[in-house]
């Protein structure tokens, strides 16, 4: 397999499970600690990596969330906690839930080291919020914390690439989220009020944004050998079946 197969077949796969630790009680449990809410940590902890910085640099990171449901996330967030601290609460969360979910198998050993070699390799240019991830501490040795923390940070790397590539197609982030296959309901839950535009035009423009960020984001799977991308995607497709049988 080529590296840009490989960056096409593996993003839903990343994509899911690189998320998947967002969703759990005890992550949610994670914002009910710091006093802020769900929202406010989800936003937080997904961009507090940045630092202290304004909610509209954390929106044109984001992207894809409405401007005002960021600072509405953001703004209610950094009143109680530093940005960072919700980060690191959020990459505690990510291990744990990696070390609970992936256990310690030599098959998530394996996962763990193809996952960190593609994100040693990826290219963080005009991907801020890649980036800051990955210069994030990771205290944690356990093969299922670093396969988790890779994910996020592959995560991550396709939702930067996606973001340039969209732009470059001549779509708004609002229209991508529209002509995706959530369409409306995606756009209602990224916080984007309607009326919203057509979609039909846009399909086209879409799938050609997709083609790009695959491309964009096949450098990072260039660092695996023969037969190793082919591997990396059985490793992730046993993954998210563990995660789905839970």
């Amino acid at each position: 397999m080529t590296p840009e197969q490989v960056a096409a077949a593996s993003k839903p796969l990343v994509l899911e499970l690189g998320e998947a630790f967002s969703r759990c009680p005890s992550t949610l449990r994670r914002a009910r600690l710091l006093g802020i809410s769900g929202w406010a940590f989800y936003i937080t902890g997904r961009a507090g990596a940045l630092g202290d910085v304004r909610a509209e640099t954390v929106a044109a990171a984001l992207g894809f969330i409405a401007p005002e449901a960021v600072a509405d996330g953001w703004d209610a967030a950094v009143r109680t906690v530093p940005p960072l601290e919700v980060a690191a609460a959020n990459l505690a969360e990510c291990c744990r839930w990696g070390v609970a979910t992936l256990g310690d198998a030599p098959e998530t050993s394996r996962l763990a080291g193809l996952l960190g070699r593609a994100v040693d390799a990826a290219d963080g240019s005009a991907m801020p919020l890649f980036a800051a991830w990955r210069a994030m501490p990771v205290d944690d040795p356990a093969p299922g914390a670093r396969a988790a923390v890779a994910l996020l940070l592959l995560r991550e790397h396709f939702a930067g690439a996606y973001l340039l590539a969209v732009r470059a197609s001549g779509m708004t982030p609002l229209e991508a989220v529209l002509a995706g296959p959530e369409g409306d309901a995606g756009a209602a839950a990224c916080g984007w009020p309607p009326p919203y535009p057509p979609v039909g035009p846009l399909v086209r423009r879409r799938l050609w944004a997709e083609a790009v960020t695959d491309r964009l984001v096949s450098p990072a799977f260039r660092a695996l050998g023969p037969g190793e991308g082919a591997e990396l995607l059985n490793l992730l497709t046993v993954a998210r079946l563990r995660l789905r049988g839970r």
